[in-house]
C-alpha cells in the first residue's frame, strides 16, 4: 500500500450514520475513514502560469462524504461503514492542486483565497466517481475539465478525463484503493494536458 501513498484513516464518529451496526453499548459503530492521495509527476517545461483550482461541481451522489457503489447502470448504492475523509469534491480540488504543484510545471498553483495572481482557472466538474460492480469490479473517475483564462473570461480548452482501476482484495479498503489509482491516473492525466495547452 505504501507504493501507492494511499492515506487510510481509521475515525469514530459521535452521530448515528443509518446503515451501520451499533456496538454494545449502544453507540454508532466506528466508520473507515478514507482520503484520496496525490498522483506524482515528472517534470517537464515549465510555464510562468499561475493557475486556480476551483472546487469541482458534482451531482449530489457525489457532493458528500459517501463513497459511491454503482450494482448497475440506473443505480447506485453507498459503500457501508465507509465514508471520505471531507466531502469529495473539497478531497479532488485539495488532491489536484497538489498534484499539480508536484509537477512544478507551473509558476504558481493556488486555491480560492489563497492570493495568487492568476491567469487560469482549472474549473473540473465530477461526472463519474465510483466502483462499478457489473462485469467485474473497478473503480471509475471522471472528471470534465475547463481551462478558463482569468483576464478574458474565455474558455481555453476543455476535455473529459476518464481512467479505471480494478479492485484488488475485498473490502472497503481495496474498494477505495481502487478509487484512489484511479482518481491519480485521471490527475496525472489533467496535469500533462493542462501544461500542453498552456
Amino acid at each position: 500500500m505504501g507504493s501507492m501513498k494511499f492515506r487510510f484513516i481509521v475515525m469514530l464518529l459521535a452521530g448515528t450514520v443509518a446503515g451501520c451496526a451499533a456496538l454494545p453499548g449502544g453507540g454508532p459503530a466506528p466508520l473507515d475513514t478514507f482520503e484520496l492521495s496525490a498522483a506524482s509527476v515528472d517534470a517537464a517545461s515549465r510555464s510562468r502560469r499561475q493557475i486556480l483550482i476551483a472546487e469541482p461541481s458534482a451531482l449530489k451522489a457525489f457532493d458528500g462524504q459517501n463513497i459511491v457503489i454503482k450494482p448497475s447502470d440506473g443505480s447506485i448504492q453507498y459503500l457501508k461503514g465507509a465514508q471520505w475523509a471531507d466531502r469529495l469534491p473539497l478531497m479532488v480540488q485539495a488532491r489536484l492542486a497538489e498534484t499539480f504543484q508536484r509537477s512544478g510545471r507551473f509558476a504558481g498553483v493556488g486555491k480560492p483565497g489563497e492570493g495568487l495572481a492568476i491567469d487560469y482557472q482549472v474549473i473540473a466538474e465530477i461526472r463519474s466517481f465510483e466502483v462499478r460492480v457489473s462485469g467485474g469490479e473497478r473503480a471509475v473517475a471522471e472528471l470534465f475539465v475547463r481551462l478558463l483564462n482569468d483576464r478574458t473570461g474565455e474558455v481555453r480548452a476543455g476535455q473529459s478525463f476518464t481512467a479505471s482501476a480494478p479492485v484488488s482484495g475485498t473490502g472497503n479498503q481495496a474498494y477505495v484503493a481502487a478509487l484512489d489509482r484511479a482518481f491519480r491516473d485521471a490527475a496525472a492525466q489533467i496535469v500533462g494536458w493542462t501544461a500542453g495547452i498552456i
